[in-house]
């Protein structure tokens, strides 16, 4: 038996030309006209995962795009560990923004550029070689191991989403691990414990059947425009509240522990406010900066369309108005009983001249993990060994649905074991991946699968 650490970094460039080669293929989910290069993303992972010796690998074939899935399940009553990634990517548009071609990979200052590298070719990939460096140096592995990865999550997931609960046995396991976060900074590991969850929501307010003069009908009808300013204004108060009745009714309170192990959270407010170009923070005084941007429950509107916005004057009454917004959601709160009192709301505060439609987009629920469970302890122990520090918790304010479905559907508890960096730029142009966190990534894996062992069994 020979060490995976030291196989590991023997194999630095070859895992770094491996990944290069991985985000050379634009998989961009949500364009048609990448649909076939998202399945020669899954056939190129998939061929890696049989390199690295997994088995059972398999491309599945959905409505839209393929999961791709591999196991190796030889180490008898030791608990089995479900990985989860995604090998889509977001849309690199717009392309002259980047100082390098999204898809032709470039190294930086130790940063790799390309779209998809932190976000989450190069995150996901990290446990494909760890694997492979466990197998190759030993033989077999201390835990077993499935993984499915999607080619969806930027772009609804559905397919994924209508397979596990078709296939509850076939992804039966102990716990789930998912890189799809970031650290603190390169020097502070940081598992998430907590996701928000999400209701997306549509106001379309109609008025009249056409636009009017606002000369010849306005002051004799309700422009469109103005109710629904008055309606969002009604949504939250001045310091970010939110008014709808009985929206925090089932928000589950943050406990004493909790909110000490927040206010240990090393957030550097200048440095993050600089990042924001904000001139100051905001939000409910109840609460800290910390606990508003991970713990705690908004209301936001993302886009407003109607009316003439083109250059110069145009004085017309719109005869249709649309809205988008968003809620964050903290655990026990169901999106679709928080859409229901939405819509319930807005009807209350809608006019009887205007006709108004809410509608939802997507939903899904909070998920949080307990950070005493063992595999959360492996994870700690994992990063410390890494990385020679200790990681902090945090929760996320962003949404990974699968979590919650992992947890409703499978009953697994998830570790989020994140590589990425806050400067990123994910979903942006230049996205980067921090190299050294790549390889202290893959070193932090192959520790958390055996101290998994040892944990569990403790």
């Amino acid at each position: 038996m020979s060490d995976p650490i030291t196989y590991a970094r023997a194999h630095q460039a070859d895992y770094l030309a491996e990944l290069i080669d991985f985000l050379r293929i634009p998989s961009i989910s949500t364009q048609p006209e990448r649909t076939d290069d998202t399945a020669v993303a899954a056939q190129w992972l998939a061929d890696k995962m049989k390199q690295a010796g997994l088995e059972n690998v398999e491309i599945i074939t959905t409505q839209r795009h393929p999961l791709v899935y591999a196991d190796w399940l030889h180490a008898g009553d030791a608990p089995t560990v479900l990985i989860y990634g995604h090998y889509d990517v977001q849309p690199a548009e717009p392309l002259e923004l980047w100082d390098s071609p999204p898809f032709e990979p470039t190294v930086r200052d130790d940063y790799l550029y390309a779209r998809g590298s932190s976000d989450d070719k190069g995150q996901a990939y990290i446990h494909a070689k760890a694997v492979e460096a466990i197998l190759q140096s030993n033989g077999r592995l201390p835990v077993n191991v499935k993984f499915i990865v999607e080619g969806e999550e930027e772009s609804g997931g559905e397919s994924l989403e209508a397979f596990i609960p078709q296939n509850k046995a076939k992804l039966a396991a102990d716990v789930a691990l998912v890189s799809d976060t970031a650290m603190v900074s390169a020097q502070q590991p940081a598992i998430v414990y907590g996701l928000r969850g999400m209701c997306y929501a549509y106001i379309d307010i109609e008025g009249p059947k056409r636009d009017l003069h606002s000369g010849s009908f306005g002051g004799g009808i309700n422009n469109p425009l103005n109710v629904l300013g008055h309606i969002i204004a009604k949504l939250k108060d001045e310091d970010g509240r939110i008014l709808m009745p009985g929206f925090y009714d089932a928000v589950r309170p943050l406990t004493e522990q909790e909110r000490n192990i927040l206010a240990q959270f090393p957030l550097d407010e200048a440095a993050w406010l600089a990042e924001s170009g904000a001139p100051e923070p905001w939000g409910d005084p109840d609460y800290t900066l910390v606990e508003r941007l991970g713990a705690r429950p908004t209301l936001d509107v993302h886009g407003i369309i109607g009316g003439y916005t083109g250059p110069g004057a145009k004085t017309v009454l719109p005869a249709k108005v649309h809205a988008k917004l968003s809620m964050r959601l903290v655990p026990d709160q169901d999106p679709d009983e928080i859409f229901r009192l939405l819509k319930a709301y807005v009807a209350k505060l809608a006019p009887p001249s205007v006709k108004v439609t809410v509608t939802l987009e997507h939903g899904a629920l909070a998920s949080i993990t307990d950070f005493n469970i063992p595999a959360m302890q492996a994870a700690a122990k994992a990063y410390a060994t890494a990385f020679g520090q200790e990681p902090v918790f945090m929760r996320e304010g962003g949404s990974i649905p699968v979590v919650s479905q992992f947890q409703s559907e499978l009953g697994l508890e998830t570790v989020l074991m994140g590589f990425g960096l806050p400067g990123d730029q994910i979903h942006a142009p230049n996205e980067r991946f921090y190299l050294p966190n790549f390889y202290r990534g893959i070193e932090t894996s192959i520790h958390f699968l055996q101290n998994l062992l040892f944990n569990t069994h403790d």
